[in-house]
């Protein structure tokens, strides 16, 4: 499909690729990465166009379609509704349903044979295209990442940033293209949006490129990884743990080449040295160097993955007690988030706090914080607590024109330069790295020397909200072994699972406005979820035919029939399907957990099984929804007559 031959990118002085070669094959499903700065979104950029290359060629098919998804998109602005900014994918149903308006119109006033045959044209082409299920589709993948369907009828500029990235993203997916470009399609999803993104990728037909950070996300989607590395491109046929393996057994073949080779270099030379003086052998001597210099050599293996190694220290020991909290409830205008809710963090808890969007996981952190105040109930601080709290925003507290090792000795001043120029270290800034300006480094780069900021406070309990943001693998590696050695107590909110599940040691979700926790590791807690039973007990196909037939007496009823008990009974009957809409919601998210199971996906015949009940019970769901309208809508009218 896409064929790259000897790319050479140059920026300035510095080749980003140097005569690259990569083959993207009809359906692949390829991992892109690298560390920061190895030039995967650049890539991505010359793949469609946006960057012309220094040398080599980019070929592909005229006929194949991009579906291109970067970070750039966040700056898109429109105040039509959601649902239409993701229908504009559908360019030419749009330009067909338009058309055919207007022939209707014409219609009226012009009965003609040509209007006629041209309407009856349209309207078999807009069919063909699958048209008249364009509104349902849209509805379905914007569901999926997360939007209800009153938010899918609001403006797109009344979004923030993160959400406008999913509609951004729901419009990619709609145009159903040949390859699919994603640059970090998961950094603005939360847990269950993943899942659901996961599930709808491994049944994408077309080739998938994907950069990102988050390994469970690569390890169940793609099926190759190619690494940026050193100007080069080089693939591993399977997913990033695969990856992992088999890059540790070529680095120990690599490296038990290099000592060979530098034991016969240094025998070489010592024959060499020896020999040079000696006229009988001088000759010799010569052959023996332009061997040498002509000898193809072996790189050393480079250390991919420091190590920690700073230690994180504070000057008091907390309580046992380090957060209480007793009958809290915070709600914003028409939304509950707590509602007397209650828990205790104590010391040396690694909670991690997890659920989707909207769930209010960032409105605790900040009463956790102190940072909001603008609740009822008591958020007690303990004995000895000293807390730094880490979220995005702080990205923007960073002075800009200070270097990089000044921001952290201005900030924890107990530190000597050593101290603090080893943790930069660990976080990739190392030599003169250390004395760049805040103002010329990326967002990547801003949040590690933030993270570097946290981590040398004189805390004990640390609050981090989404520190993986703009964090490649080896960041997140560094990240995770900091938080190992950390002896305090944190609490986290991430979409990371791999980081989750390597730091937590209880997990904490908001449920029924309550706050519920699970004592354990997130795999376990991943375990223990897809074990929960469903809460409906009664198979879907008869609730559904009480609800007909309950919906069938209504509209038999004798007009002369008390309204009073019409309208309680219309009543009852909306409740008790709002009632069975919810436990079916619940069913679609315990199928959706399936789905995100490696049993399942692993298998094609167990996916394709747990995708149809995940479908069926998606589409049972809207149809229900569909029934509570019409049934609102008969007991708003009842109730106006």
């Amino acid at each position: 499909m896409i064929a790259i031959n000897d790319l050479t990118f140059e920026i300035g002085s510095r080749a980003l690729y140097d005569e690259a070669n990569w083959h993207i094959k009809p359906g692949e499903k390829i991992g892109l990465i690298g560390a920061n700065g190895t030039g995967k979104t650049t890539l991505l950029k010359i793949i469609v166009g946006e960057y012309a290359p220094t040398s080599g060629t980019i070929s592909m098919g005229k006929e194949i379609k991009l579906g291109y998804l970067n970070q750039d998109l966040l700056s898109y602005q429109s105040d039509k509704t959601i649902l239409h900014v993701a229908m504009e994918a559908f360019e030419r149903q749009n330009q067909l349903h338009a058309e055919i308006e207007i022939l209707l119109k014409k219609l009226e006033t012009d009965y003609t044979d040509d209007l006629l045959h041209k309407l009856s044209d349209k309207q078999h082409e807009f069919e063909s295209l699958d048209g008249y299920s364009i509104e349902y589709r849209a509805h379905e993948i914007l569901a999926g990442l997360g939007f209800s369907d009153e938010e899918q009828n609001r403006q797109l500029s009344t979004f923030s940033g993160g959400w406008r990235m999913r509609v951004m993203l729901a419009r990619i997916l709609l145009q159903a293209p040949d390859i699919l470009l994603l640059d970090e399609p998961t950094n603005h999803l939360d847990l269950p949006s993943i899942k659901w993104l996961e599930t709808y990728l491994q049944a994408f037909d077309g080739a998938i490129v994907i950069v990102s950070h988050d390994r469970y996300f690569l390890d169940r989607v793609v099926k190759k990884i190619v690494e940026s590395r050193k100007g080069k491109l080089i693939p591993y046929a399977g997913n990033y743990s695969f990856y992992l393996e088999e890059k540790a057994l070529r680095e120990e073949i690599q490296s038990g080449q290099y000592k060979n080779q530098q034991a016969k270099i240094k025998q070489e030379e010592r024959l060499i040295e020896r020999f040079r003086a000696k006229a009988s052998k001088a000759k010799m001597a010569q052959s023996r160097i332009k061997a040498l210099d002509k000898m193809e050599r072996v790189d050393d293996v480079d250390d991919d993955n420091p190590s920690v190694n700073f230690s994180f220290k504070f000057s008091k020991q907390s309580g046992r007690h380090v957060i209480r909290m007793e009958h809290v409830s915070k709600s914003y205008p028409s939304v509950p988030i707590l509602e007397n809710a209650e828990s205790v963090i104590e010391k040396g808890d690694k909670i991690a706090l997890i659920g989707a969007n909207g769930r209010g996981k960032s409105t605790l952190l900040r009463i956790v914080a102190s940072a909001d105040k603008a609740y009822e109930g008591l958020c007690e601080t303990g004995h000895n607590v000293s807390q730094t709290f880490f979220a995005q925003h702080q990205l923007e507290a960073l002075h800009l024109e200070n270097e990089i090792i000044r921001e952290l000795q201005a900030f924890a001043p107990k530190h000597t330069e050593t101290e603090l120029r080893t943790l930069l270290g660990c976080f990739l800034f190392t030599g003169d790295d250390v004395f760049k300006k805040i103002r010329v480094l990326s967002g990547g780069e801003k949040s590690r020397v933030a993270l570097a900021k946290a981590l040398t406070a004189d805390a004990n309990f640390l609050i981090l909200d989404e520190p993986t943001n703009h964090l490649d693998i080896q960041s997140v590696n560094i990240l995770i072994q900091a938080l190992q050695q950390f002896e305090g107590t944190f609490i986290l909110v991430s979409h990371d699972r791999y980081l989750l599940d390597k730091v937590a040691n209880k997990i904490w979700y908001i449920e029924d406005r309550k706050i519920k926790e699970y004592p354990g590791t997130y795999a376990e807690y991943e375990e223990w979820q897809s074990k929960r039973p469903a809460t409906s007990t009664k198979p879907v196909s008869d609730v559904k035919k009480e609800r007909v037939a309950d919906l069938a007496t209504k509209e038999n009823k004798p007009l002369n029939e008390d309204k009073g008990k019409q309208l309680k009974k219309l009543n009852q009957t909306l409740q008790k399907l709002e009632e069975e809409i919810g436990l079916l919601e619940n069913s679609v998210k315990i199928a959706a957990d399936e789905l995100a199971k490696e049993e399942i996906y692993s298998n094609q015949m167990k996916l394709s099984a747990a995708n149809q009940l995940y479908q069926g019970l998606t589409n049972q769901v809207q149809e229900m929804k569909r029934e509570w309208e019409t049934l609102a809508e008969q007991i708003l009218e009842l109730d106006s007559q």
